[in-house]
Protein backbone atom coordinates (compact mmCIF):
# COMPACT_ATOMS: atom_id res chain seq x y z
CA UNK A 1 0.00 0.00 0.00
CA UNK A 2 3.04 2.42 0.84
CA UNK A 3 4.39 1.69 -2.23
CA UNK A 4 1.44 2.81 -4.38
CA UNK A 5 1.35 5.76 -2.37
CA UNK A 6 4.48 7.07 -3.13
CA UNK A 7 4.35 6.03 -6.77
CA UNK A 8 1.09 8.24 -6.61
CA UNK A 9 2.81 10.83 -5.10
CA UNK A 10 5.48 11.09 -7.32
CA UNK A 11 3.42 10.92 -10.43
CA UNK A 12 0.94 13.99 -9.06
CA UNK A 13 4.15 15.54 -8.10
CA UNK A 14 5.87 15.28 -11.70
CA UNK A 15 2.64 16.49 -13.43
CA UNK A 16 2.41 19.83 -10.90
CA UNK A 17 6.06 20.16 -12.30
CA UNK A 18 5.13 19.41 -16.10
CA UNK A 19 2.17 21.64 -15.66
CA UNK A 20 4.36 24.43 -13.89
CA UNK A 21 6.53 24.64 -16.63
CA UNK A 22 7.20 27.54 -19.49
CA UNK A 23 8.35 28.01 -22.64
CA UNK A 24 8.83 30.47 -25.13
CA UNK A 25 8.52 30.37 -28.89
CA UNK A 26 9.78 32.45 -31.57
CA UNK A 27 7.47 34.46 -33.45
CA UNK A 28 9.73 36.59 -35.52
CA UNK A 29 12.76 38.58 -35.21
CA UNK A 30 13.53 42.11 -37.28
CA UNK A 31 16.64 42.99 -39.00
CA UNK A 32 19.67 44.18 -37.87
CA UNK A 33 19.02 47.80 -38.64
CA UNK A 34 18.14 49.67 -35.04
CA UNK A 35 21.00 51.16 -33.37
CA UNK A 36 21.72 49.39 -29.64
CA UNK A 37 17.84 48.52 -28.95
CA UNK A 38 17.63 48.89 -25.05
CA UNK A 39 13.57 49.15 -24.05
CA UNK A 40 10.33 47.94 -26.20
CA UNK A 41 7.09 49.00 -24.74
CA UNK A 42 3.62 47.96 -26.04
CA UNK A 43 0.95 50.50 -26.28
CA UNK A 44 -2.07 48.52 -25.72
CA UNK A 45 -3.89 51.56 -27.19
CA UNK A 46 -2.26 52.31 -30.38
CA UNK A 47 -1.02 48.74 -31.28
CA UNK A 48 2.28 49.37 -31.59
CA UNK A 49 5.60 49.30 -30.29
CA UNK A 50 8.24 52.06 -28.91
CA UNK A 51 12.01 50.92 -29.29
CA UNK A 52 14.27 53.29 -27.71
CA UNK A 53 17.79 53.27 -29.21
CA UNK A 54 21.05 54.67 -27.68
CA UNK A 55 23.43 54.39 -30.59
CA UNK A 56 26.29 54.52 -29.15
CA UNK A 57 28.21 54.57 -25.82
CA UNK A 58 25.32 53.10 -23.17
CA UNK A 59 26.00 56.15 -20.83
CA UNK A 60 27.14 58.56 -23.29
CA UNK A 61 25.87 62.49 -23.53
CA UNK A 62 26.20 62.40 -27.66
CA UNK A 63 22.22 63.47 -28.72
CA UNK A 64 22.16 60.28 -31.15
CA UNK A 65 19.41 58.62 -29.02
CA UNK A 66 16.04 58.11 -30.51
CA UNK A 67 12.67 56.53 -30.37
CA UNK A 68 11.53 53.66 -33.29
CA UNK A 69 7.63 52.64 -34.05
CA UNK A 70 7.24 49.67 -35.15
CA UNK A 71 4.08 47.42 -35.94
CA UNK A 72 2.94 44.44 -33.92
CA UNK A 73 4.18 41.95 -36.86
CA UNK A 74 7.59 43.54 -36.29
CA UNK A 75 7.85 45.68 -39.22
CA UNK A 76 9.10 49.55 -39.08
CA UNK A 77 7.04 52.01 -39.05
CA UNK A 78 9.18 54.47 -38.47
CA UNK A 79 12.79 53.33 -37.36
CA UNK A 80 13.94 57.48 -36.18
CA UNK A 81 10.27 57.95 -34.93
CA UNK A 82 11.41 60.89 -32.24
CA UNK A 83 15.38 62.21 -32.27
CA UNK A 84 17.23 64.26 -29.71
CA UNK A 85 17.92 61.94 -27.10
CA UNK A 86 21.12 60.71 -25.44
CA UNK A 87 20.92 56.85 -24.18
CA UNK A 88 17.42 56.62 -23.59
CA UNK A 89 16.56 53.43 -21.62
CA UNK A 90 13.44 52.69 -19.86
CA UNK A 91 10.03 54.00 -20.97
CA UNK A 92 6.59 54.49 -19.52
CA UNK A 93 2.77 55.22 -21.12
CA UNK A 94 0.78 57.67 -18.83
CA UNK A 95 -2.63 59.87 -20.58
CA UNK A 96 -0.78 59.66 -24.10
CA UNK A 97 2.23 60.57 -23.29
CA UNK A 98 5.59 58.43 -23.47
CA UNK A 99 7.80 58.76 -20.85
CA UNK A 100 11.47 58.14 -21.26
CA UNK A 101 14.54 57.71 -18.87
CA UNK A 102 17.49 59.30 -20.46
CA UNK A 103 20.66 59.30 -18.60
CA UNK A 104 20.09 63.05 -16.09
CA UNK A 105 16.55 63.79 -17.19
CA UNK A 106 13.36 62.35 -18.29
CA UNK A 107 11.77 63.29 -21.90
CA UNK A 108 8.04 63.42 -22.21
CA UNK A 109 6.89 62.58 -26.21
CA UNK A 110 3.14 63.34 -27.40
CA UNK A 111 2.84 60.59 -28.84
CA UNK A 112 -0.11 62.04 -31.54
CA UNK A 113 2.63 64.04 -32.44
CA UNK A 114 5.54 62.38 -32.34
CA UNK A 115 7.42 65.31 -30.67
CA UNK A 116 9.43 65.54 -27.04
CA UNK A 117 7.05 67.71 -25.44
CA UNK A 118 9.20 68.80 -22.07
CA UNK A 119 12.32 67.56 -20.44
CA UNK A 120 12.43 66.96 -16.73
CA UNK A 121 15.93 67.22 -15.04
CA UNK A 122 17.27 65.67 -11.78
CA UNK A 123 19.85 67.02 -10.32
CA UNK A 124 22.47 64.79 -9.29
CA UNK A 125 21.45 61.87 -11.02
CA UNK A 126 23.47 60.84 -14.21
CA UNK A 127 22.35 56.96 -14.62
CA UNK A 128 18.35 56.91 -15.02
CA UNK A 129 17.47 53.31 -16.18
CA UNK A 130 13.70 52.44 -15.88
CA UNK A 131 10.40 54.14 -15.25
CA UNK A 132 7.34 52.50 -14.39
CA UNK A 133 4.13 54.56 -13.70
CA UNK A 134 1.23 53.50 -11.69
CA UNK A 135 -2.71 53.88 -11.85
CA UNK A 136 -2.77 56.77 -9.67
CA UNK A 137 0.10 58.49 -12.08
CA UNK A 138 3.16 57.88 -9.24
CA UNK A 139 5.85 57.19 -11.73
CA UNK A 140 8.97 55.54 -10.18
CA UNK A 141 12.33 56.01 -12.05
CA UNK A 142 15.49 54.13 -11.06
CA UNK A 143 19.12 55.71 -11.39
CA UNK A 144 21.75 52.46 -11.35
CA UNK A 145 24.27 54.32 -11.14
CA UNK A 146 23.64 56.35 -7.88
CA UNK A 147 21.72 53.49 -6.70
CA UNK A 148 18.12 55.52 -5.81
CA UNK A 149 14.85 55.27 -7.24
CA UNK A 150 13.13 58.27 -7.48
CA UNK A 151 8.81 58.65 -7.37
CA UNK A 152 6.62 61.64 -8.65
CA UNK A 153 3.41 62.10 -9.86
CA UNK A 154 4.01 62.58 -13.93
CA UNK A 155 1.69 65.13 -13.77
CA UNK A 156 3.48 67.36 -11.65
CA UNK A 157 7.34 66.84 -11.94
CA UNK A 158 8.33 69.90 -8.92
CA UNK A 159 6.92 67.02 -6.44
CA UNK A 160 10.47 64.63 -6.67
CA UNK A 161 11.64 62.72 -3.83
CA UNK A 162 13.24 59.45 -3.45
CA UNK A 163 12.02 56.41 -1.84
CA UNK A 164 15.26 54.04 -2.39
CA UNK A 165 18.58 54.67 -1.98
CA UNK A 166 22.10 52.83 -1.89
CA UNK A 167 21.26 52.05 1.75
CA UNK A 168 18.83 49.35 0.45
CA UNK A 169 20.16 48.81 -3.41
CA UNK A 170 23.41 47.34 -5.35
CA UNK A 171 22.45 49.15 -8.53
CA UNK A 172 18.47 49.13 -9.54
CA UNK A 173 17.06 48.07 -12.97
CA UNK A 174 13.93 47.11 -13.80
CA UNK A 175 10.78 48.71 -12.02
CA UNK A 176 7.22 47.56 -11.77
CA UNK A 177 4.08 49.41 -10.55
CA UNK A 178 1.52 46.58 -10.03
CA UNK A 179 -1.27 45.95 -7.00
CA UNK A 180 -0.42 48.61 -4.81
CA UNK A 181 3.66 47.41 -4.66
CA UNK A 182 6.63 48.89 -6.39
CA UNK A 183 8.40 45.96 -7.54
CA UNK A 184 12.37 46.48 -7.75
CA UNK A 185 14.87 44.02 -9.74
CA UNK A 186 18.72 44.58 -8.22
CA UNK A 187 21.44 43.15 -8.69
CA UNK A 188 20.49 39.60 -9.46
CA UNK A 189 17.05 39.53 -6.76
CA UNK A 190 13.56 40.44 -7.24
CA UNK A 191 12.28 42.88 -4.02
CA UNK A 192 8.94 44.71 -3.37
CA UNK A 193 8.66 48.29 -1.77
CA UNK A 194 6.27 49.62 0.25
CA UNK A 195 5.69 52.26 2.02
CA UNK A 196 3.18 52.73 5.07
CA UNK A 197 2.81 55.60 7.32
CA UNK A 198 2.47 53.57 9.99
CA UNK A 199 5.03 50.83 9.86
CA UNK A 200 7.73 52.84 7.51
CA UNK A 201 9.21 51.48 4.63
CA UNK A 202 8.61 47.46 3.93
CA UNK A 203 11.12 46.32 1.73
CA UNK A 204 10.79 42.55 0.75
CA UNK A 205 12.82 39.74 -1.37
CA UNK A 206 10.82 37.62 -3.91
CA UNK A 207 13.04 35.99 -5.74
CA UNK A 208 16.90 35.96 -6.21
CA UNK A 209 20.08 33.77 -7.42
CA UNK A 210 19.60 35.64 -11.13
CA UNK A 211 21.98 37.03 -13.05
CA UNK A 212 23.35 40.12 -11.44
CA UNK A 213 22.35 42.04 -14.63
CA UNK A 214 18.48 41.89 -13.81
CA UNK A 215 17.01 44.46 -16.35
CA UNK A 216 13.19 44.25 -17.26
CA UNK A 217 10.15 43.16 -15.38
CA UNK A 218 7.06 42.34 -16.82
CA UNK A 219 3.87 40.96 -14.48
CA UNK A 220 1.91 37.77 -16.23
CA UNK A 221 -1.19 37.43 -14.11
CA UNK A 222 -1.26 36.91 -10.35
CA UNK A 223 2.10 37.15 -9.09
CA UNK A 224 3.96 35.59 -11.62
CA UNK A 225 6.56 37.38 -13.68
CA UNK A 226 9.03 37.52 -16.69
CA UNK A 227 12.05 38.81 -15.54
CA UNK A 228 14.74 39.93 -18.28
CA UNK A 229 18.85 39.83 -17.31
CA UNK A 230 21.25 42.32 -19.81
CA UNK A 231 23.49 39.02 -20.14
CA UNK A 232 21.10 37.00 -22.14
CA UNK A 233 19.29 35.16 -19.19
CA UNK A 234 15.54 35.35 -19.23
CA UNK A 235 13.36 33.78 -16.46
CA UNK A 236 10.08 32.65 -15.82
CA UNK A 237 9.12 34.26 -11.75
CA UNK A 238 6.42 31.85 -9.79
CA UNK A 239 4.58 32.74 -7.14
CA UNK A 240 6.36 30.98 -4.27
CA UNK A 241 9.55 32.40 -5.75
CA UNK A 242 10.82 30.48 -7.81
CA UNK A 243 12.64 30.76 -10.71
CA UNK A 244 12.62 28.73 -14.49
CA UNK A 245 15.05 29.83 -17.25
CA UNK A 246 13.02 30.42 -20.42
CA UNK A 247 15.77 31.96 -22.50
CA UNK A 248 19.45 31.91 -22.47
CA UNK A 249 21.27 33.84 -24.84
CA UNK A 250 24.86 33.93 -23.40
CA UNK A 251 26.59 31.35 -25.60
CA UNK A 252 25.71 33.42 -28.11
CA UNK A 253 26.35 36.61 -26.85
CA UNK A 254 22.87 37.89 -27.38
CA UNK A 255 21.84 40.03 -24.80
CA UNK A 256 17.70 40.34 -23.31
CA UNK A 257 17.70 44.12 -22.12
CA UNK A 258 14.30 45.73 -21.02
CA UNK A 259 11.18 43.62 -22.83
CA UNK A 260 8.15 44.41 -23.20
CA UNK A 261 4.77 42.07 -23.14
CA UNK A 262 1.56 42.30 -24.81
CA UNK A 263 -0.80 40.44 -21.74
CA UNK A 264 -3.57 39.67 -24.15
CA UNK A 265 -1.64 37.73 -26.90
CA UNK A 266 1.11 37.09 -24.49
CA UNK A 267 3.83 38.18 -26.65
CA UNK A 268 7.25 38.85 -24.78
CA UNK A 269 9.41 41.66 -27.09
CA UNK A 270 13.22 41.28 -26.49
CA UNK A 271 15.74 43.84 -27.18
CA UNK A 272 19.05 42.22 -27.97
CA UNK A 273 21.28 45.34 -27.58
CA UNK A 274 24.38 45.30 -29.48
CA UNK A 275 22.72 42.91 -32.12
CA UNK A 276 20.28 45.81 -32.71
CA UNK A 277 17.80 43.76 -33.57
CA UNK A 278 13.57 42.71 -31.80
CA UNK A 279 12.24 39.40 -31.05
CA UNK A 280 9.20 38.27 -30.39
CA UNK A 281 8.34 35.53 -28.35
CA UNK A 282 4.98 33.80 -27.90
CA UNK A 283 5.10 32.71 -23.69
CA UNK A 284 3.39 29.68 -23.58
Amino acid sequence: MKKYLFLLLFACTAYQYVQSQHKLVKLWEIDSVLKVPESVLYDQQNKVLYVSNIDGEPWGKDGKGFISKLSQDGKIIKKEWVTGLNAPKGMGLYKNKLYVADLSEIVVIDIAKGVIESRLKINGANGLNDITIAANSMLSVSDSKNKVVYTFPATFFKKISWILDSTDLKGPNGLLAYNNLLYVLDAGSLYTYKYDKKTGKQFVEIANGMETSTDGIENVSGNEFIVSSWSGVVYYINADGSKQVLLDGREQKINSADIGYNHAERIVYIPTFWKNTVAAYKLQ
